[in-house]
């Protein structure tokens, strides 16, 4: 079973076929009217792909085609309709028509038969572009989150435009006049009409796949809101949010603001803008580096300066005015040391000295000795012990005497105690 446009379903006749019993061509495009004939009227949006209307003829033929897909349809209908428009039909204008499908039964081909033609005004047309907008900024087409920076001397620019136009022209005129190396790689496409979207889209495709080329002008020159559609498509928009390589958008003039400025990287407000923003000024360029290298120099000579006074105050100072300065001092100061070392062992020996003499006199004036000098001896027995008290000895013993001179020998003859005084 098929569904058809009413929502009803028609039924598809099963025809008993073989190798050895074919259909007929004509049953086959018979059967297809049939079916075709049981759909009802519809209503068909489209581009006027193409316009044949012969003079004496009834009727008109359109080639109507869906402005976001390479699908195309043949309409036919009354020149009455064509002539009540209040604005002549042109090649690229959107028209709604009330049409019912029609199979050409002798050729086998299909086609709308309209009754109805409206094209699509001007109001209606900003107003679907302001819906899709609405929707592609909800689904975070437009954020400036995702848009990238442009490089600062691109490689190669890729450069989207009308064969020989005048945008090309400007781009390629100002972006030389300000960087004389820079390179373009130019795609020369249709920018308004039924073909520009798929073209530009082709070549964006073309120039993103291009490792040299680090950013992508896409340039028109100014033109009406009709000639600018293209660059409102859906599917031209979403292809330039997928592209990897920066894109800068040059469409039309500073009031024309088609989708593509949105979803861009960069939105140049004309083509000779869009060669100011992808390329630096060489004589600004220039200037800035002669005015870094003056910044540079200047910060040199201040630190030289610095560290010159620096270096001056050392060399000032007395440990490097006069390096032996120091020395003399340290040696002087030893001088001192030494002196006082000196003078203190002195007095230290002086003292010592006297000591000892003082020492000496005592030892001697304790010494037996001294008491020998004085008249005084020491008596003892042959065994070597002192005699201390007369019963120490008999008489008859030999005894030694001690004196100063030296020793006497003598016999003990007698023995007494000594009478007290």
């Amino acid at each position: 079973m098929g569904e058809s446009e009413t929502g009803g379903t028609v039924p598809i006749v099963a025809l008993d076929t073989s190798p050895e019993k074919p259909a007929p061509v004509r049953v086959i495009s018979q059967l297809i009217g049939q079916w075709v004939a049981r759909l009802g009227p519809v209503w068909v949006e489209g581009q006027v792909a193409q316009y044949s209307r012969r003079p004496g003829t009834s009727t008109a033929f359109l080639t109507l085609r869906d402005p976001h897909a390479e699908v195309s349809l043949t309409v036919t209908c009354p020149v009455g309709l064509l002539d009540a428009l209040e604005v002549p039909l042109a090649d690229g204008a959107r028209v709604v028509v009330h049409a019912k499908p029609s199979w050409y039964f002798t050729r086998g081909t299909l086609s709308l038969a309209a009754d109805q033609l409206r094209t699509v005004g001007l109001g209606d047309l900003l107003a679907r572009i302001e819906r899709l907008r609405k929707i592609l900024a909800t689904e975070g087409v437009f954020a400036d989150a995702r848009k990238r920076p442009l490089p600062f001397l691109p490689r190669v620019v890729g450069l989207i435009c009308g064969r020989d136009s005048k945008a090309e022209h400007d781009v390629l005129e100002n972006a030389r006049r300000r960087w004389p190396g820079v390179r373009f790689r130019v795609e020369p496409v249709a920018v308004q009409g039924l073909n520009a979207v798929g073209q530009v889209m082709d070549a964006l495709r073309v120039l993103d796949r291009d490792p040299e080329v680090d950013v992508v002008i896409i340039a028109r020159g100014g033109g009406s809101v009709e000639d600018l559609l293209p660059f409102s498509d859906e599917a031209l928009v979403r292809a330039v949010a997928a592209a990897t390589t920066p894109v800068v958008s040059a469409i039309g003039h500073e009031a024309d603001t088609p989708l593509l400025d949105l979803v861009a990287d960069v939105r140049a407000s004309t083509p000779t803008d869009a060669a100011k923003r992808v390329v630096p000024d060489v004589a600004e360029e220039a200037d800035r580096v002669a005015r870094a290298r003056e910044r540079i120099r200047s910060a040199v000579r201040h630190r030289l300066d610095r560290e010159r006074h620096g270096l001056d105050s050392l060399r000032s100072r007395p440990a490097l005015a006069d390096p032996h300065h120091g020395l003399r001092l340290r040696g002087q100061e030893v001088d001192a040391l030494v002196q006082r070392a000196r003078r203190t062992v002195r007095h230290a020996l002086e003292r010592a000295a006297v000591e000892v003499d003082h020492t000496r006199a005592r030892i001697r004036a304790l010494s037996p000795a001294a008491t020998l000098e004085r008249g005084y001896a020491v008596v003892q027995k042959d065994d070597g012990t002192v005699v201390r008290q007369p019963a120490d000895v008999a008489a008859g013993d030999h005894v030694r005497l001690l004196v100063a001179g030296g020793e006497i020998g003598a016999t003990i003859d007698a023995t007494g105690e000594r009478a007290a005084p």
